[in-house]
């Protein structure tokens, strides 16, 4: 029997197991659906679908460079335990390598790339959820360029935990660069500079800062002069150039890059999860789920 487009499509709709894998199941039971549906469950493929509705909200960031390109990314799981598997990062190995050799514009983008075997990204996810028995997800992505005269700055704290990738521009020094990644994984910037913070976001810490002295009982006479001074503390906290070094308390991030002869044109930092709503498991509730599903 002639093994269709549409016959794959139908198993991997109901087993959740990858393209590659229902081709081979239908392969080897001449088409027969309800075969190949058991085919994959003896082989323990077919439970990639029961996942695809758990949060993941653990697993790892991951930074991959090659000459002037790097690409970092945050791939997800259920559990810390699985981001020590060695499966589940020789996966997050080769999607960066995907990732950095096309440039998609997105994650939808991304899982339609294929490797040299001709394997879907989304596929290579679906077999590793089944292999590794937990859901995962790559959630984000992005790739930094520069030039010769650049440095990437990459650091992963905690195995992985947070990622951060910086370019620092006109200055070749990479350890340098790597000190900024640091800081940054530590302080958690939210921009690099003060030109960078929108006018209403200043507008608006400034009416914040301005209600709080007034509810201090300060004279209107000084309240702006003391809001303008806590803008100061507002840019500090958010702007990494502002920032006190963390490796040298007497000096600001900005005196430091000044020092390296470049200057910080960008960064990213991945914190794993972040942003992500974890559920608290109901146990009763999932066992009940097993067996209504059995």
């Amino acid at each position: 029997m002639a093994i269709t487009a549409q016959l794959v499509k139908e198993l991997r709709e109901k087993t959740g197991a990858g393209m590659m894998d229902c081709k081979k199941a239908l392969v080897e039971t001449n088409g027969d659906i309800d075969a190949a549906v058991d085919f994959l469950r003896e082989k323990g493929l077919s439970s990639a679908a029961k996942k695809a509705d758990r949060i993941a909200a653990e697993g790892t960031t991951y930074i991959l460079s090659e000459g002037n390109e790097a690409v970092i990314l945050e791939v997800n799981a259920e559990t810390d335990f699985v981001a020590k598997n060695e499966k589940f990062q020789v996966l997050v190995s080769e999607l960066a390598q995907l990732i950095l050799a096309a440039k998609p514009e997105s994650v939808e983008a991304a899982l339609e790339l294929t490797n040299a075997e001709g394997v879907k990204v989304a596929d290579l996810i679906s077999t590793a959820v089944a292999t590794i028995g937990e859901k995962i997800t790559l959630r984000r992505f992005e790739v930094k360029t520069k030039t010769d005269a650049d440095a990437f700055g990459s650091y992963l704290h905690m195995g992985g935990r947070i990622g951060v990738l910086v370019v620092l521009e006109g200055s070749t020094d990479e350890s340098a660069a790597k000190d900024v990644a640091m800081h940054i994984a530590a302080i958690n910037p939210q921009y690099v500079s003060r030109d960078e913070v929108s006018e209403e976001e200043v507008d608006r810490e400034r009416k914040v800062l301005t209600e709080q002295a007034l509810n201090e009982g300060k004279p209107e006479n000084i309240v702006a002069k003391m809001v303008e001074g806590r803008l100061g503390k507002f840019f500090e906290d958010v702007c990494l150039l502002d920032q006190t070094f963390v490796k040298n308390s007497d000096q600001k991030v900005r005196d430091f890059v000044k020092s390296t002869g470049g200057n910080v044109t960008s960064f990213v930092r991945f914190a794993v999860g972040e942003g992500i709503e974890k559920r608290e498991d109901n146990f009763a509730e999932e066992v009940m789920n097993q067996v209504k599903g059995n």
